[in-house]
């Protein structure tokens, strides 16, 4: 169910989880044309002779999954703040989840704070923070 009014949202309820496109041709694709060229976007091979696991997520891109998780959730949700810890690399081709959790609801100002995560298939946590969006 999407959500339309505050009163929609529960205190402590998960996000539907999404899983991001993250195929090493999505990420070519957006990192050129955010004109982010080099290898640790687009090769696996070269990115590792920089020392990375293999071709990396740009964070910005992590950062807009994890946008479109919520607005899966609220359509209509304005963003207004995103804070994000990038822990550890979202690697190319790897399959990762986005999930999101309730952890504070601001009647007067129509405000919701949701806990935001990416974690790859081991479940090991890549990128951590915090979204603020009225709703």
């Amino acid at each position: 169910m999407a959500i339309a009014n505050l009163s929609d949202v529960e205190f402590g309820e998960d996000l539907p989880a999404f899983t991001p496109d993250t195929s090493l041709e999505t990420v070519k694709t957006f990192a050129s044309l955010v004109g982010w060229g080099g290898a640790r976007f687009s090769d696996h091979e070269a990115a590792k002779k920089e020392g990375l696991p293999g071709a990396m997520v740009p964070g910005i891109l992590s950062q807009g999954y994890l946008v479109a998780m919520i607005h899966n959730w609220a359509p209509d949700a304005e963003i207004r703040a995103i804070d994000t810890v990038f822990r550890a690399p979202v690697i190319a081709d790897d399959e990762h989840k986005i999930t999101g959790v309730v952890t504070d609801i601001n009647e007067d100002d129509h405000l919701v704070e949701i806990d935001i995560t990416v974690t790859n298939a081991k479940g090991e946590t890549r990128v951590f923070g915090t979204a603020t969006v009225r709703i």
